[in-house]
């Protein structure tokens, strides 16, 4: 269960950890537990002090998630979870994430700005270093979706590391895609309403360059990337109850940028 929808009392999770994020006006709160021998971390939409939350970036990670699963991508499971919390003192009633801990006991991991500043061969580019590491597929399948959802938040520690006692390191599954579809509007309808969805967004993206259709012209021209295409008729899939949490005009604009999203990129490739 990818939603729930019940309010759940989490009252006692300690919101501490802040994450800053640039172009956002506030901030990230994160809250971590262990229970039943498993370690659960938990996230909050943007906020600051005054306005408590007032973004939408934990709706967002749910519906990326429940894209990445039509598509067959490897991802960070994120579940929404309706809840009552406690921050700075104050009880506030909002919709959550959490996700469980991806690293294997024997692993460490390691940012991938950092990973590739060490072992990179000189000039190397992040993406040529990729590719030389074996990991093309992981991050022409990143690129894309980041396009398909306009991920404007995909620098270099966003990008992540595994590596295990023998030093063999992989790609860990593809997380935090918050920042991305319409998470700047902040329920202003009209803002909605005028939303470009395929316009090319100045982006942070440590692989590539801050264009993300421009980054599309890093994919192979012989094959498609994923191992399914996408369907009109997927709209149900990522949206189902989330109109409990966004107005419903809200949802489609969403479904309108990931659709034309994926009828460019579809043109694109048709193109080569």
């Amino acid at each position: 269960m990818d939603f729930v929808k019940e309010l759940q009392d989490l009252r006692y999770l300690d919101w501490t950890d802040k994450k800053f994020s640039p172009g956002t006006p506030g901030c990230f709160l994160k809250a971590y537990e262990e229970k039943d021998g498993e370690k659960y971390y938990y996230k909050l939409s943007n906020y600051d002090s005054y306005r408590g939350v007032f973004g939408h970036e934990c709706v967002n990670e749910l519906i990326v998630s429940r894209l990445l699963d039509i598509l067959k991508v490897k991802h960070l499971q994120y579940q929404l979870i309706h809840a009552i919390i406690s921050v700075d003192g104050q009880e506030i009633e909002t919709y959550i994430n959490r996700s469980v801990n991806f690293r294997k006991e024997t692993e460490r991991k390691q940012p991938f700005d950092v990973y590739y500043e060490l072992y990179r061969e000189k000039d190397e580019k992040p993406l040529d270093f990729a590719c030389r590491m074996g990991w093309r597929d992981y991050f022409e399948r990143m690129m894309t979706v980041d396009y398909l959802i306009c991920n404007r938040d995909r620098h270099g520690a966003n990008i992540e590391i595994l590596v295990d006692e023998n030093d063999i390191a992989r790609p860990a599954p593809l997380f935090d895609h918050g920042v991305s579809l319409l998470f700047s509007c902040y329920q202003d309808m009209e803002e909605i309403r005028r939303f470009d969805v395929l316009a090319d967004r100045p982006v942070q993206s440590f692989i590539g360059s801050r264009s993300l259709e421009y980054n599309l012209r890093f994919l192979p021209k012989d094959r498609r990337i994923f191992e399914v295409a996408l369907q009109e008729t997927d709209r149900n899939k990522l949206l189902d109850d989330l109109n409990m949490v966004l107005p419903e005009e809200h949802l489609d604009k969403i479904w309108e940028m990931i659709w034309g999203r994926w009828e460019r990129y579809v043109q694109i490739c048709d193109q080569k």
